[in-house]
């Protein structure tokens, strides 16, 4: 070996999940300020004053902090950014107190005891609301931006009325908040490319459960715990698709009971350290029809011209249009088939951006750009009438092309447990 010749490019590492002292790993200091520094960017760019954020992924992405999933939907949690200023956030109260001792990241008067009404369940007429708009008034008056507009990503309707009706003037953060996340870090690449190596060994467990007698939730069962014991802080959703369920597509699982020669697919969506999966995997059950191993090999056709075309300065229209259109595989128009051959950013959200589709891509092309992390999907019924294909790969865009982040083997169709 010529050590002088140029050494091939190394692939995306998906790290242990501990901290060591013998390797350099994910930094997450260097990912908090990474992630700070790009909500104060656009947030300067922007008319705004201060951003009021409400999307429990942008809070994240700001604020650096994390309370599950049944608390973090519920409108209550919020975070307040003005130019110049430090992340206050508002958060159950005991959570608050949690992050004034762990997360020191956030001034610890910065950490707050917040509660709003969880999503109207306390009505507004118990004046939260109003004591809090009273609050973030004051605030954006001493930070010197109380006559700039306020950037809100979503809000309930009563405590935007409550801002309107205090003379705040809002406009949207979402659209900045996503500019701000999709370019991604390479301390937030590698937490991609770790949750992938969770659902790569997730399937390898599938492969091996999928018999004939075992039902589609069984299996959803199955990924669930090896997701938590492999280290998951959120298992958002499993579809489980089996047999005259493939085509239809239907996004869900059911108790349905697997038989041989079924087609199946599944999609595993889940997040390590708030970064997400989503991830389709198609196999055949004991057997395979030619029927089923052409709509494997149509939709295996489509992922890998989409993945060949993939690299920076392309827009996405030129992606989307190496897809089939709508009525090409059955459908009468795109939005009927939308999320079918489909794309879209994975971050700490599952659908971030881009978002690649006939449906709005081929009007309203984004260039894509050296360092988006993007999931590509494929489906394809089959001639039989109720089977169906399903691809999913995510790519990471270096400025060379696209870098596939999900390992389990697709190229052709996976029979599990051939008889």
């Amino acid at each position: 070996m010529n050590l002088d010749e140029p050494r091939p490019a190394r692939p995306i590492p998906a790290y242990g999940h501990s901290a060591v002292d013998y390797e350099r790993r994910v930094d997450y200091d260097r990912l908090r300020t990474y992630r700070l520094d790009r909500t104060r960017a656009v947030l300067e760019s922007s008319e705004c004053g201060a951003f009021l954020l409400f999307d429990f992924y942008n809070i994240r992405y700001s604020t650096q902090t994390w309370i599950g999933g049944a608390l973090g939907d519920k409108m209550t949690r919020y975070a307040l950014l003005t130019r110049g200023g430090e992340p206050v956030l508002w958060d159950f109260g005991s959570a608050a107190r949690h992050h004034q001792m762990y997360a020191p990241w956030l001034r610890p008067e910065n950490s707050r005891a917040g509660m709003l009404g969880l999503r109207g369940a306390i009505s507004p007429d118990a004046g939260l609301m109003r004591a809090a708009v009273t609050e973030i008034k004051g605030m954006l008056r001493d930070a010197g931006v109380a006559e700039l507009p306020v950037g809100v990503d979503i809000v309930e309707p009563p405590f935007l009325f409550e801002m309107e009706r205090q003379g705040l003037r809002v406009v949207d953060a979402q659209q900045l908040m996503l500019d701000a996340r999709q370019i991604k870090s390479e301390d937030e690449i590698a937490l991609l490319s770790m949750a992938a190596a969770m659902v790569d060994g997730v399937y390898q467990d599938i492969t091996e459960a999928l018999k004939p007698g075992v039902r589609e939730n069984e299996i959803v069962a199955l990924a669930n715990k090896r997701l938590y014991e492999m280290g998951s802080d959120q298992v958002e959703a499993i579809n489980a698709v089996s047999g005259e369920r493939c085509n239809p597509h239907p996004h869900n699982f059911s108790d349905r009971i697997i038989r041989p020669g079924d087609q199946a697919f599944f999609d595993i969506i889940q997040s390590y350290n708030g970064y997400r999966t989503c991830y389709y995997r198609t196999f055949a059950v004991g057997s395979s029809t030619a029927s089923q191993r052409d709509a494997y090999a149509r939709a295996r056709q489509w992922m890998d011209a989409a993945i060949e075309i993939v690299r920076p300065g392309i827009g996405t229209d030129q992606v989307a249009r190496v897809w089939p259109a709508a009525t090409e595989f059955g459908f009468a128009n795109e939005m009927a088939a939308f999320g079918l051959q489909f794309g879209h950013g994975l971050g700490l959200g599952l659908h971030e951006r881009p978002v690649i589709s006939r449906l709005n891509s081929l009007e309203d092309p984004v260039e894509i750009q050296q360092g988006m992390v993007f999931a590509l999907e494929t489906y394809c019924p089959a001639s039989d009438g109720f089977s169906a294909a399903r691809i999913e790969e995510e790519v990471v865009v270096t400025e060379t092309g696209a870098e596939v982040l999900t390992r389990f083997p697709a190229q052709e169709l996976f029979v599990a447990n051939r008889y």
